[in-house]
Order: structure tokens, then C-alpha cells, then sequence
């Protein structure tokens, strides 16, 4: 019976925010708190509630203090270098934007943080898919499929949580399972060309007027030459289909014959369209703090690599050390504050929302039934290839459970099972990674909704668009981690 509960609450969640009848704060809170008693247990759902926010209430104030610290990098322009270099490779063309999206979240996910990725992805590239009419949903989805592969470094929590549950040595399961995750990341790349392909399809292909330099180029993009083949127009429609068209619908100016709308110079400017971001003239900046911003944020994350302390403090004391160096003013303090204060509403209520569904999930015992059941229903048969299953495995346990659930509830039942066949630890834990590439979409990913939320995308329209090709991701690196003997 909780079995069944528990799948019919993960999909009447997932349904109801991909048709978009609800809003993800509003499922996260309403449905769990009815199956909640359907499952006879609505007397306890105070008590579920309680622990499951008083779980999350680390990862929300990280979260917090996380988007108030690289909001203020990035309202002092230290990554405003890494905006010119990607502008610059970018050059307008709708396919290098896309690939420079997958390679600058690749890049940044080496601090193992993927809150942190998403907010240094959207800040940088959400002005330039607005400015190109590209689909949001494009920058959304394969920024988290390439944070996902990335995820699995041993400071990224994966790795670390597998090699805790396992009493295995991190390195042993991460190391050799690079040539795997390469092949997945390359996966990614070659995915944001396609994707990018079919984006320049859709907009048309842009030029810079004089070659000018990025900053300059961003305000004179012009059109090179509408599309009008039958072949192109049907690319546009498939494209549409599979992404968010919210973005195009922004474009101002569509010609007669059906070419593609094109971004005019004049938005880039208008109020509260997103764009303010990168001017290069921002009041915000602070160039001669550049270098401190830089140490500061390179011994932040150096701290939090070596654990030097919980890093929800490490954030809080980051957030209050860079306000008060580059803002020692108190209405400057608060003006930043404000700045960001819809994003850090959005994504703290967004995370204790999501407490009432992993404490129902977790205090009824559906979880533990699904799981119990899922492991259950392998065939006796497959018992020498338990390493095969386990990848498999990883896609939807980690998509609908919480990492620390799959890894200290699951993976040692996966383990045993595959002992009793002969298929070592060692194998099961890493074939327990592929699934990462999907669990960064999850519902219950806190970071997500910093990448959504920033880069205003429904999370319905990210889900649907982005499934089907992290798994696809997964996948790839399940097969090359057994091509390669890995697994």
C-alpha cells in the first residue's frame, strides 16, 4: 500500500507542475500533506513536517547566504571577465551561446557546488539568450545535465556519500571512473551543438556589426539573413516543440513571410528585462577590491573543499565579510540585500516546501517500501550483473529520492545482493553515479530551483525539456563506464 502511495505521490506531483496546475511550492506542500492521510498517518504530519525542515534548514541557509555572496560578486564585476571571454567566443552565434553555456557550468562545477554553478551560469548567459531570443530552457537544461556529470567529483557529495555507505575509499571509485564521466561530459558538449544547431535554425543566424567588441556588439545585433526553406521552417517547429518558446516570445520584431522574430537594440535596456547585469558601467562595480573579491572567493571555496567548517557558516561569514568590505555603507548594504532578496524568497521557500515532501516520503515509510520493492522485483538472473542494474537503478531512485536516501538506504542493499553474486563493492558504488547527470533536475534538489528561479523558466517547461536528454546522459556514461571495464 505504501508503495503504491508513494509512486502515485511522485506522480501526481510531477504531472500537476508539468501541466503547470500548480505551482512547485504549492504541490511540494499539498500533495504529500493529502496522501499523507490517505496513508492513515495524517496525525503525525506536523511531525514529519518538523523533521524534514529541520533536515533542510542547513542546505536553506546555504543557500541563502550562497546567493547573497555571488550576488554581490557579480554585482562587483569579478566575473565579468569570464562574461567577455564566453561573449567573445560566442560572437552572436546561437550554437557557440549554447556550447558556451554547457563548457562555462562544466568549468565552474569544479568547486562542487551546483547553487553556486547555476547562479554564475544564468548571470552570465541568461542577458545573451534574452538578446538572441534563444529558449531559456535550452540555457537551463543543459547547464544542470553538465553540472550533473560534474557532480560526481569526490568534493561534490556523491562520491563522498557512496564511499561513507560502502567504507570505500573515495578515490578509488572516482578515479577510475573518469574516462566514463569524460566520455558523458563530451555527451553534453556534442548535445549543446545540436541544441544549438537547431536554436540558430530557429533565430536565424547573427552577425556583429564591424566585429565589434563584446560589450559593444551586445547592443548592434542585427540579423545576417531571414530563414525561408520549408526544411528550416519545419527545424523552427521542431524546436519550438521541444523547448520553451517563452524566450522567442520576447523577440520584438517577426517579418511578414514568417521569418524568425529578431531581437531589436532598444530591449536591451528596457526595465527589468535582465540586462542591467552586465553593463560595464554598473554603480556596483568595485575594480579596485577586484583581487580581494577574487582571494576571498578562492579561500571560500577552498575552505568548503577542505571542510574546514559546516559551509552554511562559510557562506554567512562570506556574505557578511564581502557587504561590509565592498559596501561599507548601510544603504548601500541594504540596497544589495533587496537586490536579491526575491531570488533568496524564492528559493528558501522553495526548500522548506520541499521539506513536507521529503518528510512524508521519509516518516510514512514510502521511501523505504519503494525501494524495498524496486530491489525486490530483480530477477534472480541478473544477479551477476548487479553493477548494470545499480546504473540503471540510479536514474530513478535518484531522481526521486534525495541523495543521502539512495546512497545510505539503498546502495547497501544493491551491494549485498551483488556480493552474493561475486560483483565487487567497488563496482557497485561507481556504477551508483551514472545517475547524477538526472538527479540535478530532480524536484528535490534545492539547486535547481536557484536555476530556474534566476533564470525564470517553469519548472514544468525545465522538467519536460530536460529529462529526456540528462538520462540520455546517464545512459552514455553507463555504457562507456562498461565498454571501458569500469563497471
Amino acid at each position: 500500500m505504501l508503495t503504491f502511495l508513494g509512486f502515485a505521490m511522485i506522480a501526481t506531483f510531477l504531472v500537476l507542475i508539468m501541466m503547470k496546475k500548480m505551482s512547485p511550492i504549492a504541490a511540494l506542500v499539498l500533495i504529500p500533506a493529502l496522501f499523507c492521510v490517505f496513508a492513515g498517518k495524517g496525525a503525525h504530519l506536523g511531525d514529519y513536517v518538523i523533521e524534514g525542515v529541520g533536515k533542510l534548514a542547513p542546505t536553506a541557509a546555504m543557500l541563502m547566504f550562497a546567493i547573497v555572496y555571488f550576488g554581490v560578486m557579480i554585482d562587483v564585476g569579478l566575473f565579468d571577465p569570464i562574461v567577455r571571454g564566453i561573449l567573445r567566443f560566442c560572437k552572436a552565434d546561437p550554437m557557440r551561446v549554447v556550447v558556451g553555456t554547457a563548457v562555462l557550468a562544466a568549468i565552474v562545477s569544479l568547486d562542487g557546488d551546483g547553487s553556486t554553478t547555476f547562479m554564475i551560469t544564468v548571470s552570465a548567459m541568461y542577458p545573451l539568450y534574452k538578446r538572441l531570443g534563444l529558449s531559456l530552457v535550452v540555457m537551463t537544461g543543459v547547464a544542470a545535465t553538465a553540472n550533473g556529470v560534474m557532480n560526481t567529483l569526490p568534493w561534490g557529495g556523491p562520491t563522498a556519500r557512496a564511499a561513507t555507505a560502502l567504507k570505500l575509499d573515495a578515490a578509488d571509485i572516482f578515479v577510475p571512473m573518469i574516462p566514463a564521466l569524460a566520455v558523458g561530459l563530451l555527451f553534453v558538449f556534442v548535445l549543446a551543438y545540436v541544441l544549438g544547431v537547431k536554436e540558430r535554425r530557429r533565430v536565424g543566424m547573427l552577425v556583429l556589426p564591424g566585429q565589434a567588441e563584446p560589450e559593444t556588439a551586445e547592443a548592434a545585433l542585427v540579423p545576417a539573413a531571414p530563414r525561408s526553406t520549408e526544411a528550416e521552417a519545419e527545424a523552427e517547429a521542431e524546436a519550438e516543440a521541444e523547448a520553451n518558446a517563452d524566450a522567442a516570445g520576447s523577440s520584438s520584431a517577426t517579418a511578414a513571410t514568417g521569418s524568425d522574430p529578431v531581437p531589436q537594440a532598444g530591449a536591451a535596456s528596457a526595465p527589468g528585462d535582465g540586462f542591467q547585469g552586465l553593463d560595464p558601467h554598473r554603480a556596483t562595480l568595485r575594480p579596485r577590491l577586484y583581487w580581494f573579491n577574487a582571494g576571498l572567493t578562492v579561500a571560500l571555496l577552498t575552505a568548503m573543499i577542505m571542510e574546514l567548517l559546516p559551509i552554511p557558516v562559510l557562506f554567512l561569514l562570506g556574505a557578511a565579510l564581502a557587504l561590509t568590505v565592498n559596501f561599507p555603507h548601510m544603504p548601500d548594504q541594504k540596497a544589495r540585500l533587496a537586490a536579491h532578496a526575491d531570488n533568496v524568497l524564492n528559493v528558501a521557500g522553495m526548500v522548506f516546501a520541499a521539506a513536507v515532501f521529503t518528510g512524508v516520503l521519509t516518516g510514512t515509510g514510502m521511501v523505504k517500501h519503494m525501494a524495498d520493492w524496486l530491489v525486490g522485483a530483480i530477477p534472480e538472473g541478473m544477479g551477476p550483473h548487479m553493477a548494470l542494474v545499480t546504473g540503471l537503478l540510479s536514474l530513478p531512485l535518484t531522481y526521486f529520492m534525495s541523495n543521502d536516501g539512495f546512497y545510505f538506504g539503498v546502495l547497501p542493499v544493491l551491494a549485498e545482493a551483488g556480493a552474493a553474486h561475486g560483483v565487487s563493492s567497488l563496482e557497485i558504488a561507481r556504477a551508483s553515479l551514472v545517475g547524477q547527470a538526472l538527479h540535478m533536475s530532480s524536484p528535490l534538489v534545492p539547486a535547481v530551483y536557484v536555476l530556474v528561479g534566476m533564470a525564470k523558466v517553469e519548472f514544468g517547461d525545465h522538467t519536460r525539456f530536460t529529462v529526456k536528454w540528462a538520462a540520455l546522459t546517464s545512459l552514455v556514461v553507463l555504457a562507456a563506464g562498461m565498454l571501458f571495464g569500469i563497471i
